[in-house]
């Protein structure tokens, strides 16, 4: 892990300089155990010797950062949060506990705290692509798309090969139906990673859009190949099968992509479609009629729930 590294090298140093310093010697020596059992795999004993640093000085923000990644790694939201706001409390501009802290906010669902740290990364430093990439990532999920977009475009300026960014862009060019200009940045993504798992995943997703629907499955297939660990590229799967009329394989896959993420209301439209092709109406309208409130613009819905309706 990068960032992970990067303290480490720091904390290195740190030691060097302060050997005559018991204090300073022994906070750094459990931070750095703490890393080794990162390294190995072992966060929940990571935490441990992060928190015996924090024990002899409650301000290292060095530690709060670290346990905060460990925390991360046991998918444990809100305590990593707490540690990342920990670490800022001490070090106020802490440019990675901020933009981990801002990541961590999303994937919670928190956005608006989310935009704020985008925010703050900006106006401590807006020479580093990350602090954009933070706010088109937020501006994404608030359904700001020119603002995302434009975000996501000052990003490449200042790193330019970096390919996750310009599958960023494609993907709010093709929330915006920019269809062409979705597949020129992913071509350009492309060249420069051809093994991103998410630029196969959107591609499908465009030509699904194209009514390509062989292809869409062979590109997902690519994406799954690459990243086996994605809920979404399963549901997708699922999808482009049941537009290939393999009905049952294609469930097969959308109740796989439930499975690893319970949550995904796509994953629950393309059920509901399921039953509508298979003339089933009574477990159709179990599905569409509430997606069809909560999510109103959602592709598919309203046109399969009329479906349904009719069946």
């Amino acid at each position: 892990m990068r960032i992970l590294n990067s303290v480490l090298t720091i904390l290195l140093f740190a030691l060097i300089s302060t050997s005559c310093d018991s204090l300073e010697d022994k906070k750094g020596r459990f931070l750095l155990k703490g890393n080794e059992k990162m390294e190995e795999n072992d966060p929940k004993t990571a935490l441990e010797f992060y928190q015996e640093a924090i024990a002899l000085d409650s301000t290292f923000s060095d530690a709060y950062y670290n346990k905060a990644l460990a925390h991360l790694r046991l998918n444990q939201l809100e305590e990593a949060i707490g540690d990342f706001s920990k670490a800022i409390q001490f070090n106020p501009t802490y440019f990675d506990a901020i933009f981990q802290r801002g990541l961590t906010y999303l994937d919670n669902g928190e956005f608006y705290k989310a935009r704020e740290d985008g925010d703050r990364l900006v106006n401590l430093d807006n020479t580093n692509w990350q602090s954009f990439f933070l706010v088109g990532l937020t501006q994404e999920k608030l359904e700001n798309f020119d603002a995302s977009l434009e975000a996501f475009e000052k990003a490449i300026q200042l790193e330019p090969g970096n390919s996750d960014l310009l599958v960023n862009k494609a993907t709010i060019l093709f929330y915006q139906k920019e269809l062409a200009q979705a597949k020129a940045e992913l071509e350009k993504a492309e060249a420069i990673n051809p093994s991103e798992p998410n630029l196969f995943n959107l591609r499908s997703m465009i030509l699904f859009e194209e009514k390509e629907y062989q292809k869409a499955l062979d590109a997902v297939e690519k994406a799954i190949t690459l990243d086996n660990r994605q809920a979404y590229f399963y549901n997708n799967k699922g999808l482009y099968l049941l537009f290939l009329n393999k009905l049952d394989e294609g469930l097969e896959f959308i109740n796989q992509s439930i499975q690893m993420n319970p949550k995904n209301p796509f994953a629950l439209r393309n059920k509901g479609i399921y039953y509508v092709l298979k003339g089933d109406k009574v477990s159709a309208l179990q599905y569409l009629p509430e997606l069809a409130k909560n999510y109103p613009e959602m592709d598919l819905v309203q046109e399969y729930l009329a479906k349904a309706q009719d069946l």
